[in-house]
């Protein structure tokens, strides 16, 4: 019993995370995080 509310639980949590992932609000975020390792970094082109 107590495995089959866990699982439940775990699920539902999994579910919430993935769906705060995906929401829309985080996308800018996500899309400027993507973009870190394209952008040159000033800081080691400095002698």
């Amino acid at each position: 019993m107590i495995a089959g509310i866990s699982t439940v639980l775990l699920l539902i949590l999994f579910l919430v995370g993935v769906a705060w992932a995906y929401s829309r609000k985080r996308k800018p975020e996500f899309d400027a995080a993507a973009r870190l390792p394209l952008e040159e970094d000033q800081s080691e082109n400095t002698p």
